[in-house]
């Protein structure tokens, strides 16, 4: 059984307000990562760092389509990387479907392991996007270890 998952949200913004806020660094440091290197932009390699988590991890885009998709891989350990699909689908001129899947893990205990961690992350992400975009409040901050 290969490790993967996905898991979706709809956020009451128009889709290009909502992509910005994950591919433009200075947004998405306003409710996800503690700082970003620079923007999510296809052939790119940025960094990204977390309150909650020692280092830096590198964010090796893939493919960024405005509005539609963004595809990137990053380290699941110091041997390997995952891969994560972010997919924004307009539901109406206001609504946004976002849809994070990701898989790559190996398949085993520590594999499954973190893919189960990894899915409840990336729902807590998206539900600090929400309350970024729709309220105007960071969820994150004060919520580090």
């Amino acid at each position: 059984m290969e490790p993967k998952f996905q898991v979706q949200l709809k956020i009451r913004k128009p889709v290009a307000q909502v992509f910005e806020a994950v591919v433009n660094p200075a947004k998405l440091s306003g409710y996800f990562v503690k700082t970003s290197s620079g923007p999510l932009a296809a052939g790119t390699t940025v960094k990204w760092s977390f309150a909650e988590a020692p280092g830096e991890f590198d964010v090796i885009t893939r493919e960024v389509i405005p509005n539609e998709r963004i595809v990137f891989e990053w380290p699941a350990d110091d041997s390997y990387n995952t891969r994560v699909e972010m997919r924004f689908v307009p539901l109406d001129a206001s609504n946004t479907m976002v849809k994070i899947s990701e898989s790559g893990w190996k398949p085993d205990e520590k594999g499954i392991k973190a893919s189960y961690d990894n899915a409840g992350g990336w729902m807590h992400m998206m539900l600090c996007l929400k309350g970024y975009l729709e309220y105007g409040i960071n969820l994150r901050e004060g919520g580090a270890l």
